[in-house]
């Protein structure tokens, strides 16, 4: 008895969809079980609204290392570097 070749596709995308499906919903059983461990406490909500926003001590010596990253990422040199604003994103 010979098996046809359309039987033989159709039984390996059935394989694959199936596996497909079986891997969705261990992905999802996991992230249940993980959110159910992982509930923040309000306190720590709320503490985290409350924090003020950090003071730059020395501004100058913040842009010069901004401006020397940069520099190092473009393969240029500092003074072909003109920051003019910075902003906390």
């Amino acid at each position: 008895m010979e098996i046809s070749n359309t039987f033989v596709c159709l039984m390996g995308l059935g394989t694959v969809f199936l596996g497909l499906i079986c891997i969705i919903l261990l992905c999802m059983l996991t992230g249940t079980i993980c959110q159910k461990f992982d509930k923040p406490s309000k306190a720590s909500l709320e503490s985290k609204v409350t924090e003020t926003p950090s003071v730059i001590s020395d501004r100058q010596e913040f842009i010069a290392a901004i401006s020397a990253a940069i520099a190092e990422d473009l393969n240029t040199d500092v003074s072909a570097i003109r920051i003019l604003s910075v902003k906390k994103i």
